[in-house]
């Protein structure tokens, strides 16, 4: 993924659909990814308007560089057109970010059906049945699936057990997708820290105490989590399988 011409950005030629592109981390990703010359594919469920002003100020960088797409990730029927939509448009797919995430307390006791079909389909299901349908055309590129992990996948988030078990179990579907889809195609996490709250707000006493707990003593921003996209886009051709804690040092 870094053959192009030593005089173009190091993406150029490159295309990347980003779930949950419209917004928050993803438009930080899709703003990174396209700076290093990427086409971009801006997947949304409900934030069209924002995924439209994204994808304006990104068309008025380099003309006809990004698109928006509307699909509901839960819909797993509706997974291959929305990757076949991106191809259709760009001509090629080289980097699948599976960022869209849904984030929801479920302490035990109060746990419904709809909200583990919820957490689970969104967290897992989808970037499951989406790497499977990019996959024919990722193995053609030898690109990259990038999964949107947490630490909380690694140590349990209390009150979110959902959460917490359909992310760890995306950390091992990276890991198995390593292993099933190379050596064509790499497949990496990143486990971000407290880099943005959830919408809705937290706790400020329980923000105090989480940023306490980093060893770096302070709240991240999208941008790190966008260089990290970055990094596995452009810079790691050889690292597969790994998941990158992005954290501050809050998991050690």
């Amino acid at each position: 993924m870094t053959d192009a011409s030593s005089n173009a950005l190091p993406l150029t030629d490159r295309c990347a659909l980003i779930t949950g592109g419209a917004r928050r981390l993803g438009a930080a990703i899709a703003r990174r990814l396209h700076a290093g010359g990427a086409a971009v594919a801006v997947h949304y469920r409900s934030s069209s308007a924002d995924a439209e002003r994204l994808v304006a100020d990104l068309n008025a960088i380099r003309t006809g560089s990004a698109a928006a797409f509307g699909c509901d990730l839960l819909d797993v029927e509706a997974l291959p057109r929305l990757v076949g939509a991106a191809i259709t448009r760009f001509g090629r797919l080289d980097v699948l970010v599976n960022n869209a995430s849904s984030f929801s307390p479920t302490p035990v006791g109060t746990i419904t059906a709809a909200q583990f079909d919820d957490l689970v389909g969104t967290n897992l299901r989808a970037p499951l049945f989406l790497s499977q349908a990019a996959a024919p055309e990722l193995r053609r590129t030898h690109g990259l699936i990038l999964n949107l992990a947490d630490i909380h996948g690694l140590r349990p988030l209390k009150g979110h057990p959902v959460y917490s078990a359909a992310k760890a179990g995306l950390i091992m579907l990276t890991k198995s997708l390593a292993r099933e889809l190379g050596p064509d195609v790499r497949v990496n996490a990143i486990a971000p820290g407290p880099v943005l709250w959830p919408e809705g707000g937290l706790d400020a006493e329980l923000q105090r105490e989480i940023v306490a707990r980093t060893a770096l003593k302070r709240t991240g921003s999208p941008d790190d989590i966008a260089r990290a996209a970055y990094f596995f886009a452009v810079e790691a051709p050889y690292v597969t399988g790994q998941v990158l804690p992005v954290d501050g040092g809050r998991s050690i």
